[in-house]
């Protein structure tokens, strides 16, 4: 069985709208999309190459589908660590609308999200995983689906856009099992799915 890992990257008010460009994702009126370029240098290209290293299968949101659909198709050099692995791969994506996508390898998964996700990790070697996507990430981790997030943490505060923890997310404890920090000055953080959050209080015992 596959393990299903999202990696997404946010900024310090944890906003994970349009990093890669200014008009990749304008919902909103939002103008700050591309935020997270000027950060991309080698420390974060190694690590990028060694997660789509370990891809066997891709699952993606609707909007991340359109927006990688219209990019890397485009780029055609196998050698690329990216393109080569997204352009090979099986790919699915998550829409009740989309029909007869172009993208070869697409396959729409418009059915019962808990029971489809579950049959493709079971069928999948190596990683199934999940770019951006944030809406998609957060109904996984609801559904106690997701394995492990690989939040990467820009130094940047917008101010604007969708945020990847909204006001109802399930509450969820996770466990870090790794991390870095990129010469530009990116947290790279890996945390692994831990249940239901644990609670304690720092209070005095009364016969203190």
């Amino acid at each position: 069985m596959g393990k299903l890992v999202s990696t997404i990257f946010v900024t310090l008010d944890g906003v994970y709208q349009a990093p890669g460009g200014p008009q990749e994702d304008t919902r909103g009126g939002f103008t700050h999309g591309g935020w997270s370029f000027v950060y991309g240098d080698e420390d974060f290209g190694r690590f990028v190459t060694e997660v789509f290293d370990r891809a066997g299968t891709f699952l993606l949101g609707r909007r991340t589908y359109d927006i990688f659909a219209g990019y890397w198709p485009k780029v055609t050099d196998p050698a690329n660590p990216i393109a080569g692995k997204l352009n090979a791969l099986p790919k699915y994506v998550v829409s009740s609308t989309l029909q007869a996508p172009q993208w070869s390898g697409t396959t729409v998964l418009d059915g019962d999200l808990a029971k489809d996700v579950q049959a493709l990790k079971e069928r999948t070697d190596g990683e199934l995983q999940v770019h951006g996507s944030g809406a998609l990430v957060r109904s996984l981790i609801d559904l106690r689906l997701l394995d492990t997030l690989h939040l990467l943490t820009f130094p940047v505060v917008l101010g604007t856009g969708h945020r990847l923890f909204t006001e109802g997310t399930a509450p969820t404890g996770f466990r870090r099992t790794g991390g870095r920090v990129t010469g530009a000055g990116v947290s790279i953080q890996t945390y692994d799915l831990a249940g239901d959050p644990e609670y304690g209080s720092y209070e005095l015992p009364e016969d203190a």
